[in-house]
């Protein structure tokens, strides 16, 4: 199934690269476009959006004010920080606001393309520049359970070949073409293993399985 995407920037350039690259994309049903969060937040309200590349450095609210908001009345599209920040302030607050990832503007189109269509189909991805801030910031979080760390989880063999590659970025899709199992099955043992880590979304269980080494 196509998406709609949405390109949150205040750079004229940028925003003309960024939707010039996402055009002939197969995944791309309809490219919406806003030099501003208050436009976005405008677009999203009245169109059906599935993918948001949201710059944080925007004029009056930013980024991060705008991918919370969006996040309080929306938990199914994902939201990708495209930006040339990546100082760890900035870097967690915008996954605390709800982004699915968060990528460099040094990206290079192709991967950006790749990237965009393995979070839609439900990876997390984090550009390496800022991957180490984010397992480092999360010793402390509560994500990271510290006193069961060596806690038995109880997964199976497959669930825990499922959610090393999930810490490695597959989306469901790709875990599922790898494995030669329906996608489906792959939904199935994903819903199983976040529910036994105790945990809410894919991103959560990935950090929690790095950090206490899991898998």
């Amino acid at each position: 199934m196509k998406k709609n995407i949405l390109i949150v920037e205040d750079h004229e350039l940028t925003r003309f690269g960024l939707k010039t690259t996402f055009e002939n994309v197969d995944y791309i049903e309809t490219i919406y476009e806003a030099e501003s969060a208050e436009k976005a937040l405008e677009i999203f309200n009245n169109n059906h959006i599935d993918i948001i590349i949201m710059d944080l450095g925007l004029p009056n609210m930013n980024g991060i004010q705008a991918t919370q908001k969006i996040r309080q009345s929306n938990k199914d599209v994902k939201i990708i920080i495209l930006t040339s920040h990546n100082e760890e302030k900035e870097v967690l607050n915008s996954l605390k606001a709800g982004a699915n990832s968060y990528c460099s503007k040094e990206i290079n189109p192709q991967r950006l393309v790749q990237v965009v269509q393995s979070v839609a189909d439900g990876a997390a991805w984090f550009d390496p520049s800022i991957a180490n801030i984010v397992l480092k910031a999360t010793t402390n979080s509560s994500v990271i359970d510290t006193d069961t760390a060596k806690k038995d989880y109880d997964l199976t063999a497959r669930e825990s070949q499922i959610l090393k590659l999930m810490t490695e970025g597959y989306s469901n899709m790709e875990i599922a073409q790898l494995l030669v199992i329906s996608i489906n099955t792959t939904k199935a043992h994903v819903a199983s293993i976040l529910q036994k880590l105790e945990v809410d979304d894919r991103l959560q269980a990935a950090l929690k399985a790095l950090k206490n080494k899991i898998v």
